[in-house]
């Protein structure tokens, strides 16, 4: 109960600032008609129940679940097995983000359907995808993150020189709209569970850097549907 308490006061502290600015500027500034006023305080209202029901669910569903699957996976020791499950869970999770559908409808909108939504879904989850399933074997093989984010990044400047100008803007939003609220709880919790099952591993220091990779997955998978529409 008491976790709940804590749950709703971080939703409170989440929406309240933003809310104390509106108010400010409706009652000094802008003086919007009291019918907008009156949308805005419903939808800050239904915004702050989704936003505590999510929490809620995270907290009780994906990460003890992104845990356990993690840790179960471990224990199987079968390392293509391990990397080929945390592939398809990368890209399972990151289908289902709304920030990734957000900004694929916005891409096939604004370019009159010459990037379908659903290949640039597709296409943004498998780099995802297959960046976890890297960050797994990093934890395996206990292979320093700074190596892999400085490869990682130089392709993304290299391959940065070589796709269409329009597709840069739009593979560097794919990094930040993967790091969501359905993706990133679950890869991190993943790995968490992963790393506590193996021999010489710490969830708190090991676990950590999935996300990292992950971000820069779409990032190079974004830039290489570029090349290839050129």
């Amino acid at each position: 109960m008491d976790h709940i308490k804590n749950i709703g006061k971080e939703v409170m502290f989440a929406v309240l600032p933003m809310t104390a600015v509106i108010f400010l500027l409706q009652f000094t500034v802008i003086w919007l008609p009291a019918e907008i006023f009156l949308q805005f305080i419903t939808g800050l209202v239904m915004v702050g129940l989704g936003l505590f029901l999510f929490l809620v669910g995270v907290d009780i569903g994906l990460l003890p679940i992104g845990e356990m699957v993690g840790s179960s996976l471990s224990r199987l020791g079968k390392l293509g097995l391990i990397i080929l499950c945390s592939i398809i869970l990368g890209f399972a999770a990151t289908v289902a983000e709304p920030d990734v559908i957000v900004l694929a409808s916005q891409v096939d909108m604004v370019t009159g359907g010459s990037i379908p939504k659903m290949i640039l879904i597709g296409t943004v989850a498998l780099g995802v995808g297959l960046t976890v399933g890297l960050g797994v074997l990093r934890i395996i093989l206990n292979i320093p993150i700074t190596y892999l984010l400085l490869a990682g990044y130089a392709l993304v400047f290299v391959l940065s020189l070589f796709a269409p100008i329009e597709f840069v803007p739009v593979a560097l939003d794919s990094g930040g709209v993967t790091t969501g609220p359905m993706t990133v709880p679950f890869i991190m919790s993943l790995g968490m569970g992963i790393a506590s099952v193996l021999g010489g591993k710490t969830a708190s220091t090991d676990g950590f850097g999935l996300v990292a990779l992950a971000s820069i997955g779409p990032v190079l998978s974004a830039l290489l549907l570029g090349v290839f529409y050129s």
